[in-house]
């Protein structure tokens, strides 16, 4: 009996699935395999509650799940969460070199196992994540701040679909070339023929370093673009987010074990208290001589140095660090609709979003809406008049807004009046505090809004990172554009929005976008934001700016990582 390659089952059973997200992927049309709601007619009656059950048996207790990992004998931990208690997980430290020697060891088989099973391992993996999208849910929730159904959805659903995006793209990138041809190359008497196999080799050992804000919206890309390609993975999360990729760990592990394949494919590098006078983990593990690859999301400090450090040492680096995101109001026929798409977009997760708006540009003359003229003041007025009505009622406006993640942003977000004052600009709308029902230690606060002329390019040319947006003052919209341009061309931007009736304005816009390179959404009144992408459609990023060098998913983000050897030989 012919012993069945590994793998090769779930070939079978997600064959279909790879076939299905790949003619979305070249056709860009709406696909989604995950639902995004956390029903109980969608995921079963008992989900929500197993999956809250399931984090709650993870806290203060060892993380047994990945007890097998090569380990120092050392527990790490100190995830606190931004609604108040600690979560009291304790993670297995990686015994560095240990487990780059697995890694390396498990590389040769996954290798030789092809392109297409790869894929099919890591959709099952995708699926096996999917079953405990509650459980992930509230571990998101409690890393990161996130309200739960936003931490369910971007944590979940739409994660898993940027996975398996991710997959689709590198398996398409992978079978562009034949495995085998015969050549033949005519000449006077018989042709010269060759036999030429064409093999997929790795890079080698990849690194993703998690941020905290979206722990696995924002790792799952490189962490399945690097696994579908041959790579083994060590994942080393943000110190205050880790056990949403914990959990994703495990059970990338179990479902390599089960599929045939060595668990070290897939680690986690959990890291401890810093320790004064020693490079953090993250550093220690991307100048690794064995790391090959780095997946990075967070600030523009340990981003810039990534790409100077380690890529001078031969590392293939992918970013996406800070930007200004901005946009620009010329005019509309749908005033209340632009004021209400704002106003969300700037209270969703408290601005706490790498594609969260933040720089609004306004004329000084003002602006024509279906509501009559509109001076800068009387827009300016609106729209915090906008986001005040639409965070009215404190018991739905903590479900928007979540809880503030760290203390730079709590600071920013509690002294908006001191802020202004030291920006040289005007509080238009101070952050009102609002105390959770349910956990009162959470620092929840309602987005401000500061005035700033357009003069002033310190205020508003660096990140502010959370629920602190502004209203700038310009000459005209050409000069709102010419700044749209020119910041996002030095500081980076994931985002830009332009608001207009004038269809010259517009195609400026498009101009001053490209020129920029920075994705655009124009007129955006409906229940599509700014700071939204759908995977297999939109791009995130576009890696022509210094906010990201990188976008999920284009073929550049997945065919360097791995290389094509040919064997040739004479027929």
């Amino acid at each position: 009996m012919t012993e069945t390659a590994p793998g090769a089952a779930l070939l079978e059973s997600h064959g279909e699935v790879l076939d299905t997200a790949s003619n979305a992927l070249a056709t860009r049309e709406y696909y989604s395999r995950y639902p995004e709601s956390p029903s109980p007619r969608v995921y079963g009656e008992n989900a929500a509650q197993d999956g809250r059950s399931a984090f709650e048996q993870s806290r203060n207790s060892a993380y047994s799940p990945l007890s097998d990992q090569p380990s120092t004998g050392t527990e790490v931990g100190s995830e606190v969460s931004p609604y108040g208690p600690a979560l009291g997980v304790r993670y297995p430290e990686l015994d560095i070199e240990a487990g780059v020697e697995a890694a390396r060891a498990a590389m040769p088989a996954w290798r030789d196992a092809g392109a297409r099973i790869r894929a099919a391992v890591c959709v099952e993996i995708i699926e096996q994540i999917n079953a405990r999208s509650h459980e992930i849910a509230n571990a998101v929730m409690h890393t990161s701040g996130q309200p739960f159904v936003m931490s369910f959805q971007a944590g979940g659903p739409h994660a898993q679909d940027r996975a398996l995006e991710a997959v689709t793209a590198a398996l398409v990138e992978q079978e562009r070339v034949p495995a085998s041809v015969t050549w033949e190359k005519p000449t006077k008497g018989d042709p010269i023929r060759m036999q030429k196999d064409y093999r997929v080799v790795p890079r080698g050992l990849a690194l993703v370093i998690g941020c905290n804000t979206f722990p696995t919206w924002n790792a799952y890309p490189g962490l399945f673009a690097s696994l579908a390609t041959g790579n083994p993975v060590i994942v080393k999360p943000h110190p205050q987010a880790v056990l949403p990729l914990a959990i994703t760990v495990s059970i990338a592990r179990d479902v390599l074990a089960k599929a045939g394949f060595d668990k070290a494919l897939v680690q986690l590098a959990a890291e401890g208290e810093p320790v004064e006078g020693r490079d953090g983990l993250a550093k220690i593990l991307a100048l690794h001589p064995a790391v090959r690859i780095i997946d990075y999301t967070g600030g523009p400090g340990f981003g810039g140095w990534l790409e100077r450090e380690a890529a001078a040492e031969g590392k293939l680096v992918y970013t996406e660090k800070a930007g200004l995101n901005t946009v620009v109001v010329d005019s509309t026929d749908n005033l209340k609709g632009v004021l209400g798409n704002l106003a969300f977009s700037f209270s969703l997760y408290s601005g706490q979003m790498c594609t969260a708006p933040q720089n609004v540009y306004v004329p000084a003359d003002g602006i024509s809406t279906d509501e009559g003229e509109l001076t800068y003041e009387q827009f300016g007025e609106k729209l915090a008049g906008a986001i005040s009505a639409f965070n009215a009622d404190d018991a739905r406006a903590v479900e928007i807004l979540g809880a503030t993640v760290n203390p730079d942003v709590r600071e920013r977000a509690t002294d908006v009046p001191g802020l202004a004052q030291r920006l040289g600009g005007e509080v238009i709308l101070d952050a009102r505090p609002i105390t959770h029902p349910s956990y009162p230690d959470a620092v929840v606060v309602v987005p401000a809004l500061i005035g700033v002329d357009a003069a002033n390019l310190p205020a508003y040319s660096q990140e502010c990172f959370g629920p602190v947006a502004f209203l700038i003052r310009t000459e005209s919209t050409d000069a709102s554009l010419d700044l749209l341009r020119s910041t996002v061309q030095e500081h980076g931007a994931m985002t830009a929005s332009v608001y207009s009736t004038d269809e010259e304005v517009l195609e400026d816009a498009r101009e001053a976008a490209a020129d920029a390179g920075v994705a655009l959404s124009e007129n955006l009144t409906g229940q599509i934001f700014v700071n939204q992408t759908a995977a297999f459609s939109d791009f995130h990023g576009t890696g022509a700016n210094p906010a990201a060098n990188a976008a999920y998913s284009d073929a550049a983000f997945v065919a360097n990582r791995f290389r094509i050897i040919t064997s040739r030989r004479h027929v």
